[in-house]
């Protein structure tokens, strides 16, 4: 597989994990109280949740900045680090973390960012030319 593949599938992978994750902090909210007679109730579990938000940190910093490094264009930052940052948010400060609507809304924006620059990061892929001047 090569590099430029690798990064297609891990932007790929980044974009649906993020707007699931997204999607699923949007409906939990809903759904808490249905979730231990489902026996899901491991599902909103923090250490789950900060699984998550480190598995999205490491693939989305990897796979933007080789984006970056390839396009040298900002716009996919520029959606993932607010959006990291707001996930972080989500899951350390307690006020947020320990109150189920805004915890809820926080990491619904945060997932939908982070998807998001990884969508962008993807569109901006594919639109870099390979140039006289272009290393890659």
């Amino acid at each position: 597989m090569s590099p430029q593949q690798r990064h297609r599938l891990l932007d790929r992978l980044g974009a649906t994990g993020s707007l699931l994750c997204a999607l699923h902090c949007a409906l939990l909210p809903l759904l808490i109280a249905a979730l231990p007679s489902l026996g899901l109730a491991s599902t909103a579990s923090e250490t789950f949740e900060v699984a998550f938000v480190v598995f999205a940190s490491l693939v989305g910093s990897y796979s933007l900045l080789a984006g970056y490094r390839q396009h040298r264009l900002w716009q996919a930052l520029a959606l993932m680090l607010p959006g990291l940052l707001i996930l972080w948010i989500g899951v350390l400060y307690p006020p947020i973390h320990h109150s189920r609507w805004p915890h809820a809304l926080v990491m619904t924006v945060g997932g939908t960012l982070v998807g998001l620059a990884h969508l962008a990061n993807l569109r901006l892929n594919a639109r870099h030319v390979h140039g006289a001047g272009c290393a890659h």
